[in-house]
This record gives structure tokens, sequence and C-alpha cells, in this order.
């Protein structure tokens, strides 16, 4: 990559179509996760008009031979869902209390869940609990935020996070409707971010709202409240609803499908991804949870002043405990060869399944607050991927 470039990232709002339907996968596995932290969960959702599909397989030992829809009301958690988003509103189509829901849910699948579970089975080579898929996945993190991630991205992430914001308080803007889009580039001088190019902003609008007044308050009390003043300059373009009007949105205007916005929840495309959704998906599977153990990894790394951006990449083989790969890359920004570092995540972390669920203590329901503006860069407890309490151990462990 050259060291002088334009990078662009993209970010979207709760009433995104697709995002509508991670945050319905994620609200029934974190339903499932309460009434079982053993819960087995892999939650597809799909949206269109006023039709939300669910469907994929979900086993919860705790029930015994119950159905699933004994014990969480599906319904309830799917409208509780949109109408945490804010699809309320009169002239909704799509609308929390008229949804029309299709629920195909079924039991995981015996052939998957023996390869997983902590036990021997014939053919499987170990009893410890494995890899719930094959799949590679990265971690990625850098000096660029406090948060240690690519400015584009958490750029992207703010304003999307601040227009939300305003619409749920309902004081400024009452215009303003869930689905929204926004999207930063920002200038890379040497290697580091110095100026914002432009912002695009889409969001949804009431018809009354008009585009002058639209564009004035998403320059003035988004862009300009939420984006360092020092990176933007007089050169700096704004386009806000380029296209015009933006009344038809949600899943009315676009279908919506879970796991369609894996690069808006990662790195915004400045760290590479293995191409595994999160969202209704249980700490068993390590699309999910070992994505999270990338990204810890990486973040300690740079917290502990080893690199200034660093991308780690594993794999796995479904049903085995261990990874069959690992490899870090610091870009030529490491204190310490790749190799010595390397050498120290191996000493300091365990990558097996279950070790990774229990060093980020992951079966818990805290999954709805991943789902939107990124599953990484969030300042929160109970995301614990974001912490740093391994830095010091890692820089002991490459000395």
């Amino acid at each position: 990559m050259s060291r002088s470039f334009i990078f662009s990232s993209e970010s979207v709002g709760e009433g995104h179509p697709d995002k509508v339907c991670d945050t319905i996968s994620d609200a029934i596995l974190d339903a499932c996760l309460r009434v079982d932290p053993k819960s087995r969960v892999a939650c597809e959702t799909f949206a269109k008009s006023n039709i939300v599909v669910v469907g994929g397989e979900i086993t919860i030992p705790k029930i015994g031979q119950k159905s699933i829809g004994e014990v969480i009301n599906i319904d309830r958690t799917i409208r509780d869902a949109v109408r945490g988003i804010g699809y309320v509103n009169d002239d909704d189509i799509f609308h929390a209390d008229k949804l029309f829901i299709n629920n195909y849910l079924t039991t995981q699948s015996p052939d998957i869940s023996q390869g997983v579970d902590a036990k021997k089975a014939a053919g499987k080579k170990t009893a410890e609990q494995g890899a719930g898929d094959q799949g590679i996945m990265f971690g990625y993190a850098c000096d660029e935020t406090p948060e240690l991630m690519p400015a584009p991205i958490m750029f992207a992430h703010r304003l999307g996070r601040e227009l939300t914001r305003v619409r749920k308080a309902g004081k400024l803007a009452r215009w303003l409707r869930p689905d929204a889009k926004s999207q930063v580039s920002v200038e890379y001088v040497n290697g580091r971010p110095t100026r914002i190019i432009n912002v695009v902003i889409s969001t949804q609008h009431a018809a009354s709202a008009t585009h002058a007044e639209i564009e004035k308050f998403c320059i003035e009390q988004i862009i300009k409240k939420v984006l360092p003043k020092n990176m933007l300059t007089k050169d700096t373009e704004y386009l806000i609803n380029p296209t015009g009007k933006f009344v038809v949105g949600g899943p009315q205007g676009d279908s919506g499908l879970t796991g369609r916005k894996i690069i808006v929840d990662t790195y915004g495309g400045m760290g590479r991804h293995g191409g595994g959704a999160f969202s209704g998906k249980d700490p068993s599977k390590v699309d999910r949870s070992a994505a999270y153990m990338g990204r810890w990894i990486a973040k300690n790394i740079v917290a502990a002043g080893l690199a200034t951006r660093c991308e780690i990449q594993f794999a796995y083989a479904i049903g085995h405990p261990k990874p069959v790969s690992v490899h870090v890359d610091t870009f030529g920004t490491g204190t310490k060869s790749d190799d010595a570092i390397l050498a120290a995540v191996l000493k300091v972390f365990s990558f097996k399944p279950a070790d990774i669920v229990r060093q980020l203590n992951l079966l818990r329901p805290i999954y709805g607050k991943s789902t939107n503006y990124g599953h990484f860069g969030k300042n929160d407890t109970d995301l614990t991927w974001e912490g740093t309490s391994k830095a010091d151990a890692l820089k002991k462990a490459a000395k």
C-alpha cells in the first residue's frame, strides 16, 4: 500500500435493512443466552416490506424436551427489536406492531454438535470442544484513534451514532427516520491520517423535510460536532443525501439480510476479513468468537507498544480445538520482529475455542451491544475483546 493515499470507509445506521436483520438475529441470540448460557444459536433474518423471516438452528440444553417457543417469545423479541430501532411511525410500512413474521427456527444438527461438543465421538480426534466450523479469522488494530482503530471507519461510525442519538432524543430534527448511511474519505500522508477529503451522509427523512434543511443540519449539527476539527478543511466536500429525497427507506425500500455488512462490522476494509458474519451466532461459532479474539490480540499488541499497526490471522478445522495456522504481520511497524511478537502471542494467549470463550467471558447476553456501529472500537466493559489487560504480559514475553 502506498504511504500517501486516500482511504474511504462506510457505516450504516440501525435502520438500514441489513442492520435491522443483524439486530433481530442478535436479539434472539441474547434471549437464548438468558435462558441458558450454553445455548447453540445460528439465527438468520430476512426482511422486506412488512415481512420478517427468521430461520436457522437453535438448541437450548436447559429446556429439555420443551420447544423454543415455550420459553422464548420469538414474535415479541422481533417486535421489540424493531421497536427499539425506531420503526414506529404511523407512515412506516415496516412497523414494529404490523409485521408479518415467519419463523423457521429448528434445532441444531447432531452432526454439527458432535464435532463441537467437549466429548469424544466416533471419528472425532479429541474430547475437547472443537471449532464450530472451518474458516479463517483476522484481527486488526492501529494507533490512528484512541480506540486503536482505523480513522475512516471510526469517523463513519461516529456520524451514524450521532444521527441515531439525535433521532431517538426526539428534540431536534424530528424529521429524521431510522435508515441511514455514512462514509468518510481520509487522506494519508506518510502512512498517517492527515485530513478528511469528503463526507457522505444519506439519511431517511419525513416527506416534510427539505433538502436544504437536511443538508444544513447534517453539516452543522452532526459532521462538525463529531469529526476532528483539525481534519476538516475549507476543501472538505460534504455530500448530503446526494440523490435528493430519501423518504422510502428500511426494508420497505430494500430487502435486508443478516451478515451482509461484515466490513462495516469490522475495520472498514483497512484490515482483512475472513468472510464469516457475526450476528445471530453463539460463541461456539469461531466466525464470531475467534474474530473477537483476533481483535483482542491485535489491540493488545498495539497497546503494548510492540507495533503501531498489526494484523493477525489464524484458521480452524471444524471439530478441532487448535488453530491450524497463526500469522502476525506488523507491516514493518514492529519494535520487535514479527516472529518474536508471534512467539509472545502464543505464550500469552490460548486459541482453543473453549479457552477463547472463557478468556473473553462470552457466554452472556451481551451481543445486542455489538450489533451496530462496529463490533470493534467501543468503550464498553461487557465487550471484553476491547480490553488491553494483556499488554504488559505481551511486552514481558516479547523481551
